[in-house]
C-alpha cells in the first residue's frame, strides 16, 4: 500500500509518500520537509500564528512535490494520513483538513496520526524493528520513555515534570545568547569548552524514579552565568559543555534504569532502546544512550537525523501501520493540542478537555 503523510504540528511543513509491503516491510518513495526555522528565528522560538499560515501557503506545493518525487498520482495512493495531534493546533488544524479534502475527493481512507505514534514507530520503518521495545522519546516538547508494546499499546514509563530535554536546550541557548534552534548551539559551543568547570545539578538522580526535571538544571545554570558577569566566549563554551554534561549523565542514568525494568517486565534478552526526536541527534546525548544500552547488553537504535525530527514519512508510515490493522478514521475527525499516548495513565500535571498536559 502507498499512504501519503502530512506533518504540521509544528515549524515544519512536511509530505512524504511511503510504501508498506505485503510481509510489513516500509520503504521511503518521497520525503519532503520545509523548515520554517528562518521565519521564527528572529522571536528565539516558534511563532504559533506564523507556523500556521506558513503552512497553509506551503502545503499544497509540497504535496504535489511529493507525490511527483514517488512517480505516482492521488489514484495511485491506498491512504492519506495527517498528524491530528498533538502540536500548534493552528497548524494541526491545517495538515488534518488538507487531508480530510484529500480522502473526500479521491475516496481514500483517512488516518488521524498521534505525532508521537509517529515517532513511536519508525524504528519499525528505518530498522525493521520487532515489538516490544523501549522508546525514549526526546524533543522540543517531549521527554519521556514509552513502552512500546504494539500498535496502539503503549505505556508510559516516565516523563518530564517541567521542561522537556530539547525545551531546555533552547531556554540555556536563548539565556547565553547563542542562535535559534538552540539544541545544535550549545552543542557546537560545549565542543570547546570544559565540562568540569562549573558543577551543575543533576535533577532527579534517583532509582525509584524515570521522571525527567530540568528546570533545576536550567535555573542553577542561570545562576552561574550571573555569577561570571561579564562572560566572555570561553565561559559561554564552558557554560555549554557542563550543561550537556549534565543532561549526558542524567539521560545515561535514566536510560539504565528503564532498561532495566523494561527487560525485568518483559524478559526480552537483549532489550532493544530507541531514540527519537531532535534530541536525539546530539552526539553527546547519543554516546550517553550507547553506554546506557551497552551496560545492560542492550542494543540502541536512533534513526537517521532526519527521521527523528518532524517529517512525512513517519506519518506516512504509522498511518500504513494503521491501515493495515483496519484502524480507518471517519472525516468528523477533531484536530487535538494534547494528546498522550497512554491515554490511560494518570497525567503528570493536570488535564483538560483533549487530554493530559503531560
Amino acid at each position: 500500500m502507498r499512504i501519503l503523510g502530512i506533518e504540521t504540528s509544528c515549524d515544519e511543513t512536511a509530505a512524504a509518500v511511503v510504501l508498506r509491503d505485503a510481509e510489513g516491510r516500509g520503504r521511503i518513495l518521497a520525503d519532503v520537509v520545509h523548515s520554517q526555522l528562518a521565519d521564527h528565528a528572529p522571536f528565539g522560538g516558534v511563532v504559533p500564528e506564523i507556523a500556521a499560515r506558513a503552512h497553509v501557503d506551503l502545503l499544497d506545493g509540497l504535496i504535489a512535490r511529493a507525490l511527483d518525487e514517488a512517480g505516482i498520482g492521488f489514484a495511485d495512493l491506498d491512504g492519506v494520513a495527517a498528524t491530528a495531534g498533538p502540536g500548534l493546533i493552528g497548524g494541526v488544524i491545517v495538515g488534518l483538513m488538507t487531508a480530510k479534502a484529500i480522502a473526500a475527493v479521491h475516496r481514500l481512507p483517512l488516518l488521524a496520526v498521534n505525532h508521537l505514534e509517529g515517532h513511536a514507530l519508525t524504528p519499525r520503518l528505518t530498522d525493521a524493528v520487532a515489538y516490544p521495545y523501549l522508546l525514549l522519546l526526546i524533543s522540543g516538547g517531549h521527554s519521556q520513555f514509552v513502552a512500546v508494546e504494539g500498535l496502539g499499546r503503549y505505556r508510559r514509563l516516565g516523563t518530564t515534570v517541567d521542561d522537556a530535554l530539547g525545551e531546555a536546550f533552547d531556554k540555556t541557548a536563548k539565556l547565553l545568547g547563542l542562535s535559534y534552534p538552540g539544541g545544535p548551539a550549545v552543542e557546537r559551543m560545549a565542543a570547546t569548552g570544559d565540562p568540569a568547570r562549573f558543577d551543575l545539578p543533576r535533577p532527579l538522580m534517583r532509582r525509584d524514579s524515570l521522571d525527567f526535571s530540568f528546570s533545576g538544571l536550567k535555573t542553577a545554570l542561570r545562576l552561574a552565568a550571573e555569577a561570571c558577569q561579564p562572560v566572555d566566549d570561553q565561559t559561554v563554551a564552558d557554560l555549554c559543555a557542563s550543561f550537556q554534561a549534565a543532561v549526558g549523565d542524567v539521560v545515561r542514568f535514566k536510560a539504565t534504569l528503564a532498561l532495566e525494568r523494561f527487560r525485568r517486565d518483559t524478559g526480552e534478552a537483549v532489550p532493544i532502546l530507541v531514540a527519537a526526536g531532535g534530541v536525539a541527534a546530539n552526539r553527546a546525548v547519543g554516546r550517553a544512550l550507547a553506554e546506557a544500552a551497552a551496560a545492560v547488553g542492550g542494543r540502541l537504535v536512533i534513526p537517521p537525523p532526519k527521521l527523528c525530527t518532524d517529517n512525512g514519512a513517519m506519518i506516512a508510515w504509522a498511518g500504513a501501520e494503521r491501515l493495515a490493522a483496519g484502524l480507518v478514521d471517519g472525516l468528523e475527525v477533531q484536530a487535538r493540542a494534547r494528546w498522550p499516548l497512554d491515554g490511560d495513565a494518570a497525567p503528570k500535571l493536570g488535564s483538560g478537555q483533549w487530554g493530559a498536559k503531560a
